[in-house]
């Protein structure tokens, strides 16, 4: 399964514990073997967590594709008149990789700086994140945002302002659980509710 570019800098970390841990061998056993056995452990995990699998599915013009694996937390205003809010939760079992829900232009990256809460957490909406925004051609606008948790600490954004996206391509990550929102106009027929599993350019969160 491919994994993300970025993995491959944390799994190199991993992949050197070991081999500290063989040089270490030839001196002490019980400084060595720990390292390795860890250094295997967390290389392992590493190729897990980054994994970067494709999906190829085509999305009519109208679907709004999901941005993010997970589970969906909540479906609702959060005070901002006419846009509905969803939010997905991303366990460190899931694909962290984010995914354009249409195709368009990104019209917007920002990035805020914030907390640390637990993702799931209603003060997590308080935490650091990056808003990522995307007009399609006939005007219509969706904002996702990636949001950091208690554990994750690095956000990766993968795409710039007057860059074309299409709808499931990849434009970004977080690192370990998180969360994402998508910000949709009131008038878009949402298709999940909280509770659901979702996945990334699979599932249609919505329609137009």
């Amino acid at each position: 399964m491919p994994v993300a570019p970025i993995g491959f800098k944390v799994i190199a970390f991993g992949l050197a514990a070991v081999v500290a841990g063989l040089i270490l061998l030839k001196w002490c056993f019980w400084l060595g073997m720990p390292l390795i056995v860890l250094g295997i452990l967390f290389s392992a995990f590493s190729l897990y967590f980054f994994r970067d699998p494709e999906r190829p599915r085509v999305f009519a013009d109208q679907e709004i594709a999901c941005p993010a694996d997970g589970t969906v937390m909540s479906v609702q205003n959060e005070g901002k008149p006419g846009i509905t809010v969803i939010r997905i939760f991303l366990s460190i079992f899931n694909v962290h990789v984010q995914r354009a829900p249409i195709a368009g232009t990104i019209t917007e990256t920002k990035y805020t700086k914030g907390k640390f809460a637990v993702a799931y957490k209603p003060e997590a909406r308080e935490n650091e994140k990056n808003l990522i925004a995307i007009t399609g051609q006939d005007g219509r606008k969706v904002e996702i945002e990636q949001i950091t948790g208690a554990i994750a600490r690095r956000i990766a954004c993968y795409v710039a302002e007057g860059q074309n996206v299409k709808s499931g391509e990849r434009v970004g990550m977080i690192y370990f659980g998180s969360q994402v929102a998508v910000y949709l106009p009131e008038n878009a027929k949402i298709l999940v509710k909280p509770g659901d599993k979702v996945a990334g350019a699979e599932t249609v969160l919505a329609t137009w």
